[in-house]
């Protein structure tokens, strides 16, 4: 969790010896022990499928794509969550990173039990920017996949069959309604006349598996966003905008013990000032969401899952 300069291939840190990942040439940055048995970051022993070896094009697209899951799971672990590869437990996580493109056969981006498939092609940004026109979306990215998938993920082993489930199915629906009913019909008519008022994205309204998800990806958006801006220091100064502030908002690196409107008050004001510096560059705005007062009630749910799954590994620890 630490960003060190090394001058050659390796490190000693505390005694202990810090190599290259032996996905060095392929841009990873993270370091392994000498003696892990593997030389293999951390972040690369999740990925249980990859292109093959002779497969230049995928791997040059994979080392994109890992960026982004190395991203995740920094974050992950930063919010205490439980973050396990699968060769360690029975439910732990599995990336199978694959290419649609040189595979020669359709990837389907999703999670089951655990394991979360990610096509490769999203990677090449004329693939996915068509994607993201043709379904209407206002937002497509490769950590933005990771994001919505992994909260497949903890909704399986936090949520479900927990004491949160009855909460859960009161805010988001009953998730064990057919999945495939939901996707035939969401692609045969959308989403209904109004979503707005009750969901984060049209998507969101195709099942409440995808409710869950969708909102736990704009969690992870609204948090890493904040933390970026604290630990760069950036403060929003009462009395030098142009709107009416009432106080100076200081973003803060942890959100643990505060509320969901805590954090929301200060992401508006900072998306609000992100989306304009973005329309000064002549683009879209960089949060084109609204957060309805329904989306604010899921959020903090959301939020209460993250943070008591932290506290649980605190007091296990």
């Amino acid at each position: 969790m630490k960003l060190v300069a090394i001058p050659g291939d390796s490190v000693t840190i505390d005694g202990t010896r810090l190599l290259r990942c032996s996905n060095w040439a392929w841009e990873c940055n993270w370091l392994v022990a000498d003696d892990s048995g593997s030389g293999q970051c951390f972040a690369g022993s999740f990925i249980r499928a990859r292109p093959a070896g002779d497969d230049t094009l995928a791997l040059e697209r994979l080392a994109q794509t890992a960026k982004s899951l190395r991203r995740l799971l920094y974050q992950l672990i930063e919010l205490e969550l439980p973050v396990e590869p699968y060769y360690r437990q029975g439910r732990g996580l599995a990336f199978d990173l694959i290419s649609s493109r040189t595979s020669g056969t359709p990837v389907v981006i999703g999670h089951a039990n655990g394991v979360i498939t990610i096509d490769l092609a999203e990677s090449l940004d004329e693939h996915r920017e068509s994607l993201r026109v043709r379904l209407g979306e206002p937002y497509r990215t490769m950590l933005g996949h990771f994001r919505h998938e992994v909260g497949h993920y903890y909704q399986s082993i936090l949520v479900e069959n927990g004491r949160m489930i009855d909460e859960c199915r009161e805010l988001f629906g009953d998730e064990r309604a057919s999945y495939t009913d939901a996707l035939d019909r969401h692609y045969k008519f959308g989403a209904p006349e109004g979503w707005e008022q009750s969901y984060i994205s049209e998507y969101a309204t195709m099942h409440p598996w995808e409710d869950f998800a969708e909102c736990f990806a704009h969690y992870l958006h609204i948090s890493d966003t904040l933390d970026t801006a604290a630990e760069s220091g950036l403060v929003v100064q009462a009395e030098r905008v142009r709107w009416n502030l009432t106080a100076d908002v200081v973003p803060r690196s942890n959100y643990a013990g505060s509320t969901i409107e805590s954090v929301l008050a200060d992401w508006q004001v900072l998306a609000g000032a992100f989306n304009r510096i973005n329309q000064s560059m002549g683009k879209g705005d960089l949060y084109p969401f609204t957060i309805s007062e329904p989306v604010v009630r899921k959020l903090e749910f959301v939020h209460r899952v993250v943070v008591t799954a932290g506290d649980r590994r605190t007091v296990s620890a």
